[in-house]
């Protein structure tokens, strides 16, 4: 299944989740969202997010001060 990859560098919190959100939401059950952030409160924001929207957070990483995380819509909505 393919990832769709959303850029949000340069946006502070609450805007990198908000963003997200909309993002998800129109995306299909199962999908991965793959979310690029330079906010270092976004990692905090983002197992939040996940832990109370019942998405999963797939993964995430930091290189070089770009924050990856890859999110998987949950399935049953």
């Amino acid at each position: 299944m393919s990832e769709t990859v959303l850029d949000l560098k340069d946006l502070v919190c609450p805007l990198p989740v908000l963003r997200a959100n909309r993002a998800i939401r129109s995306m299909e059950p199962g999908a991965r969202l793959r979310v690029l952030a330079t906010d270092a409160a976004s990692v905090a924001d983002f197992q939040s997010y996940c832990r109370e929207t019942g998405h999963t957070l797939v993964s995430w990483s930091e290189e070089a001060g770009v924050y990856s995380f890859t999110i998987k819509r949950r399935t049953g909505d």
